[in-house]
Order: C-alpha cells, then sequence, then structure tokens
C-alpha cells in the first residue's frame, strides 16, 4: 500500500504516510511544562506506529492560556526532550512539535485583535517563532510545524477578516507579510531543520478567504521556506456561539463543524481543498508534500486519495483518537480490529467545554485509550443477539442482548443496507449500551441490519443475524 511508503520530508524520513495532526487534549497544566498525562497520550499515539505525530499547539510566547504546553523559555526543552525521548522508545515514527501566538481573549467577549499589534508587537512574534523552533532542534524533535490555522495570530493576518491598513493588511500579499516573516526567520535560525505549516484551506466563514486564495498562500509560504504544508479549514472567532461567562470560543459556528466534519458530513469531506493546493504547487514546479485531514478513516479511502494524485500524507486525528492502534493494525492487515471512530464529536464538545479531550467510544472516565494485545474475540450469549427493530416512533429503534468477553466488551458496531444494496457501518455505541436510534431511515424504504460487538483489542463478534425493519 502506498499509504505504508517512506516519504522523505528535508532531512526526516516518515516510515508511512499516516500522519497524527496536532490536537488540542487539555491535559497539560497551567504552567505548560510536559506531565505524566501528556507523556502517556503520546507514547500511545507513538506505539501505534504512524509515520509523523504533530505535538498538540504550544505557545511560543508567556501569555495566560490556561491548560496548554509552552516553549517560550529554555525551562520547558527538558520536559519536551524527555517526551521525545520517551516517544522514540515506543516507535518508529517522526515527531514535529506545532508551535503557536495566540492573541488575548477575555470572557467579557473582548478579543485582541491583529490590527491591535504595534510593529514592536509584531517583531516580538517573528522573533518568537524562531526562538521556539531552535528548541525543537535542543529538545531532538525532527522538525517543526508552524500553526497559521484556525483563530489564532498568523492566521488572522492571513485572513480576509485582517483590517490593517499598514503594510501587514489589506490586499493579500500584504496579509501574507507576517506569516513569511515568520518562515523566513525560522527557517534561517533552523538551516536544513523540517518545516511544516498548517493553515487554513478555507476560513469557512461570511466573506472569509476560499481555495483561490489558499493556493497562492501555500505558494508563498513554501516559495519562503516550508517543506510541507498541512491543509485545514475554519474555526474561527467570527461565527463563533458566545456563551455568557465564558470566552468566544472558535468551533462552536459553522466553521468549527468544518474545522471537524461529524458524522452528518461525508467522508473527505474537505479533501477538495487539499487536492486543489497540491494540483496548483504542482503547476508551480513545487514538489512540497500535501497533508491532507477532515474525515479521512479507512484505508480504502485514504489509498484512493493517495493513488490520486490529491494529497501525498493523510492526516487523521479523531480516528487515531479513537484508536491510537490504527496504523499499526492496518499496516498488518487488520483493520477489522480497529475500533472505528463514529464521529459523534464528543472530544470536540470536551474541548470547547475546556474539559480533558477523550473520546466517546472508550470506558468512561477514561482519559487515555485502552491498550489490548488479547486474541480472544468476544460472543454473544447462548440466546444469541436477540437484534430486535420498533419503527413506530418515526425513527428505528435497535436493540440487542449483551456480548460476553474474557477482559471486556468496549462496544458494538451497528451496520445497515437500504435494501438489498451493501452493508455499511453507520454507527457505533460504547457498553455497556445494548441499543440503538436509527434517526435517519425514513418511511417507505425497507433496510436490513446487523451489529457487532467487540472488545478492548478489537476482535469481534460475529455478526448478529440480520433484521429487516421499516418505519411503520
Amino acid at each position: 500500500m502506498k499509504l505504508f511508503e517512506p516519504l522523505k520530508i528535508n532531512s526526516m524520513t516518515l516510515p508511512n504516510r499516516v500522519v497524527v495532526p496536532a490536537m488540542v487534549t487539555r491535559l497539560s497544566g497551567e504552567d505548560g511544562f510536559v506531565n505524566g498525562d501528556i507523556t502517556d497520550r503520546y507514547v500511545r499515539f507513538a506505539k501505534g506506529g504512524a509515520g509523523l505525530i504533530v505535538l498538540e499547539a504550544m505557545a511560543v510566547h508567556g501569555s495566560k492560556s490556561g491548560p496548554l504546553l509552552r516553549i517560550s523559555g529554555d525551562e520547558f526543552t527538558p520536559g519536551l526532550r524527555e517526551l521525545r525521548q520517551k516517544m522514540k522508545d515506543a516507535g518508529p515514527g517522526c515527531v514535529a512539535p506545532q508551535i503557536i501566538h495566540f492573541l488575548k481573549i477575555s470572557r467579557s467577549g473582548w478579543r485582541q485583535k491583529v490590527d491591535d499589534l504595534s510593529i514592536d508587537d509584531i517583531r516580538a512574534i517573528v522573533d518568537a517563532y524562531a526562538a521556539a523552533a531552535v528548541r525543537c532542534i535542543d529538545a531532538g524533535y525532527d522538525g517543526v510545524e508552524l500553526h497559521m490555522a484556525h483563530a489564532y495570530t498568523l492566521s488572522s493576518f492571513l485572513s480576509r477578516m485582517n483590517k490593517r491598513r499598514d503594510d501587514y493588511g489589506g490586499s493579500l500579499d500584504r496579509r501574507l507579510r507576517v506569516p513569511v516573516e515568520v518562515v523566513t526567520a525560522v527557517r534561517k535560525a533552523v538551516g536544513d531543520f523540517p518545516v511544516g505549516v498548517r493553515f487554513d484551506g478555507e476560513e469557512c466563514i461570511k466573506g472569509g478567504y476560499t481555495g483561490d486564495e489558499s493556493k497562492l498562500i501555500a505558494w508563498r509560504l513554501v516559495q519562503a521556506g516550508v517543506d510541507y504544508v498541512s491543509i485545514s479549514a475554519g474555526g474561527k472567532f467570527e461565527d463563533a456561539q458566545p456563551r455568557e461567562g465564558e470566552p468566544l470560543y472558535p468551533y462552536t459556528g459553522y466553521s468549527g463543524d468544518r474545522c471537524m466534519p461529524g458524522k452528518t458530513y461525508p467522508p473527505a469531506a474537505n479533501l477538495y481543498i487539499a487536492a486543489g493546493i497540491r494540483l496548483f504547487l504542482r503547476e508551480q514546479g513545487s514538489s512540497a508534500p500535501v497533508i491532507a485531514t477532515g474525515k479521512i478513516n479507512t484505508p480504502e479511502l485514504a489509498e484512493k486519495i493517495l493513488n490520486d494524485g490529491h494529497a501525498d500524507l493523510i492526516g487523521m486525528a479523531r480516528p487515531i483518537l479513537c484508536d491510537p492502534d490504527w496504523p499499526r493494525k492496518v499496516q498488518a492487515g487488520h483493520f477489522d480490529r480497529v475500533i472505528r471512530c463514529c464521529y459523534a464529536n464528543v472530544c470536540k464538545a470536551k474541548d470547547e467545554r475546556f474539559q480533558t479531550v477523550s473520546c466517546f467510544l472508550w470506558p468512561k472516565g477514561e482519559i487515555q485509550a485502552p491498550q489490548s494485545d488479547d486474541s480472544v474475540a468476544p460472543q454473544w450469549p447462548e440466546e444469541g443477539a436477540g437484534l430486535k427493530a420498533d419503527g413506530s416512533k418515526g425513527r428505528i429503534d435497535l436493540k440487542w442482548n449483551a456480548a460476553k468477553d474474557n477482559e471486556g466488551v468496549y462496544g458494538y458496531d451497528v451496520w445497515r443496507a437500504l435494501g438489498e444494496g451493501d452493508f455499511e457501518r453507520v454507527d457505533a455505541v460504547p457498553a455497556p449500551v445494548t441499543g440503538y436510534h436509527d434517526t435517519t431511515a425514513v418511511a417507505g424504504f425497507e433496510y436490513r441490519y446487523y451489529v457487532q460487538g467487540y472488545d478492548y483489542a478489537g476482535n469481534r463478534t460475529p455478526a448478529s443475524g440480520i433484521l429487516q425493519a421499516r418505519i411503520s
């Protein structure tokens, strides 16, 4: 599979094309130092075998920000160095910290904007990025990723919402000035050290930029010296939903949905953005790798994207949060043992509520994904799965018997077919839940269903008997 072919980016060689993009965890303390919970999360990712793991965004400056890792001073380097060593001991993948600058925001709703920054402020931001990138080298990392996406400082300079009237706002070329200055300063400071960038391919807000500008942004950043581009979308303040007593959070509106497309969006919902950028880069003669993200969740889909030339690397955040062993299992030919993300976006909701980020499918109260090498599959009880359906409430309600396992049943996958069509996995529920409400079924169609239970290692029960149902 091309997904598991190595890829060289500057001085680092990724063992495969699977990328874990930076994800908020809220596991860090207020002090910004690496702690045990952070270490456990990323060592678990490393064990799973992804080719590139991007550490969650860490601040290049000292502003108060709650539970966020920091790289704003040399005092943070020892903890980051120890984390890298433990990840190296756990797995073969490369690791790059994502470094970020953000503006101030208050619970009253006030937020600092880029047009509030003085020229000296801007110069300090550029210098802070360069210093932080050097610390990534000192801590033993393989590369560094510059955060220019979503609602944060560099993205706000790129945005069409940038209202500055000097050389740092207005036209696209002027909006690019600070991001280009950051890339230039970082490249000068780190030499041939691999430097990537993550930015929005579309802002997904009224009046925001789209692919027509983002392909030019990508080209200009590559010209300035970045080695790869990672494409996100949305996550802006402009459509954030106000909540009394809380600061605005940029992932609560439509643009936040586009950043992390949930179950109502189609697979690879944002792929067209990355594909357009990659095509434009190739037309300009650039071979810079492009990372596509946004609900890419099966090996078949990932492989098709790579073979079709729509991306060079596949970013999987929520699927690997759900099952960090996704790369290892798939490479061994055992996608059938992967615990598959259901895109309920409970992880996103926890982040919005400033809670520790965990997966909806994990056992209740756990802050890390379960680990098991068990090979004994769970089984249905003697009376079988007993799958039943009720279509009397304008939906189809499924119920089944609890499965049994020597270690413990983790959850259940729900499969559905329309008429005589192919079965598709439509959702999952965590144990001990033994029921599901199919609210997307409509009257006039015959549906077929079956369920499978799975354990902590991803071993599955036999499929339950197939049940036909319709809304009455």
